[in-house]
């Protein structure tokens, strides 16, 4: 059982925690499937002659439109006429019904949108005769977690990908006992390089390879800057803490001058295909490569001299140096992964809001080795695990999602990290003392 909860304690804490968030998110639901289409339309013709005229209303939102289309056509075969399907606000709702000119016979609708209009149509009615003899159809309801929903769990992942991706390097440099406080500062000096890059290269029309160039220099220069630090590190022997420190400083204050502390935007939609996109099964890009990236850190890390090395530096590194591990190299490799991954990430978040923004990344650092910490890997290095990150980082996320959820305001999620840290270090704490 001790076993059993040492390799997999997290991921219990992980699948506890995604319980909770669904049962305090628990919710009444509008059926959206083809199904309930079919059935309220039979139901909407007969209650009402052949030919009278009907509007969908559906809130924007997961399966909205595909449901407003199936509706229409079930609607339109039971002989009766569509005169529009609203996909939208109750703005967009109101906008519709009070240009009316017509009878208007019944509004087919759902959960959110039954609201509006039992609440707003005998108002509208009472200026407008087309809508004194409206009926309201609304669609079947079932109770389902909000935290569930499709859309949901891909924006839990999309949320926490950039997090993710840069915890992978900060996972192997708190593994060798030491740490990184200037990737914040490097998302923000990467994003605003990217943008720079592709503007004085293709100015206001800056084409598909202007965009990789650009994104490509800045990833480089943060590797750059990674090896850098662990060049610091290791031949002036200055601890990791303050090397990080001064960097991180830099890279905010260089960002902010480069910038003229004013965001810069990439005049090219295409630029937004990393942060926005979806090409594989429906999952954002972002997640794809977060995924991608932590397979191939697992197998570097489990399958190959180098992460051996990492754990050796990390457990002794004068015992790992008299063993022949070329230790120097080993910690410049691990900081300069960490740069890179950082201006990889900074790369994504310019790419979500296509602009380069000196102020991107602030705290990101904190939350990034709250990640790694959470996740199980040691802060006195020597052990971790690349997937504990990975649960690490989605823990992060579903509390932070659970809280906007169910309506926490900010200030107290601050609090709720900050518990949340202490409680993961007071646990690796009490692991070292019971092993």
């Amino acid at each position: 059982m001790k076993r059993f909860l040492s390799d997999y304690g997290n991921l219990l804490v992980l699948l506890l925690l995604c319980l909770g968030v669904s049962l305090v998110t628990i919710e009444e639901q509008s059926s959206t499937s083809s199904s309930a289409a079919r059935k309220l339309a039979v139901e909407v013709a007969s209650g009402n002659p052949e030919g009278a005229r009907v509007m969908v209303m559906v809130r924007s939102g997961e399966g909205s439109a595909r449901f407003a289309k199936v509706m229409e056509e079930e609607l339109s075969k039971e002989g009766l006429q569509v005169v529009g399907a609203i996909v939208g606000t109750p703005v967009d709702a109101r906008r519709a019904l009070v240009s009316q000119e017509e009878e208007l016979a019944a509004i087919v609708t759902g959960e959110h949108m039954a609201v509006f209009t039992s609440g707003q149509l005998p108002k509208l009615a009472s200026s407008n005769q087309a809508l004194a003899g409206t009926k309201t159809y609304r669609t079947e309801t079932h109770l389902w977690p909000n935290f569930l929903k499709k859309d949901n769990l891909l924006n839990v992942l999309k949320q926490v990908s950039v997090v993710a991706i840069i915890a992978i390097g900060m996972t192997l440099v708190i593994i060798t006992a030491g740490i990184d406080l200037s990737v914040g500062s490097l998302i923000a000096f990467s994003g605003v390089i990217a943008a720079l890059t592709i503007q004085a290269l293709g100015g206001t029309a800056p084409s598909t390879s202007h965009l990789w160039i650009g994104s490509l220099a800045a990833i480089l220069l943060c590797a750059g800057i990674g090896m850098t630090t662990g060049g610091l590190v290791t031949a002036f022997r200055i601890p990791p803490f303050i090397v990080t420190l001064g960097v991180m400083f830099i890279a905010k204050g260089l960002a902010f001058i480069l910038s003229d502390s004013e965001p810069i935007t990439v005049e090219n939609d295409g630029f937004a295909w990393l942060g926005r996109g979806s090409d594989f099964f429906g999952l954002p890009n972002s997640v794809t490569l977060m995924i991608i990236l932590f397979v191939a850190s697992h197998v570097l890390m489990s399958r190959t001299s180098i992460g051996r090395y990492v754990y050796a530096v990390g457990g002794n590194s004068e015992a790992a140096r008299l063993s022949g591990v070329p230790v120097k190299m080993v910690l410049v490799f691990v900081y300069l992964l960490c740069g890179l991954l950082a201006g990889l990430g900074g790369v994504m978040e310019a790419s979500l809001h296509v602009t380069g923004d000196p102020k991107a990344g602030t705290l990101v650092e904190l939350q990034v080795i709250a990640a790694v910490v959470v996740g199980g890997t040691s802060l006195a290095g020597g052990q971790g695990k690349i997937f504990g990150t990975l649960i690490g980082a989605l823990i992060i996320g579903v509390i932070r999602n659970g809280m906007n959820l169910t309506g926490v305001e900010a200030h107290m999620q601050s609090v709720v990290y900050g518990v949340v840290i202490l409680i993961a270090v007071m646990v690796d704490q009490l692991k070292g003392r019971f092993k």
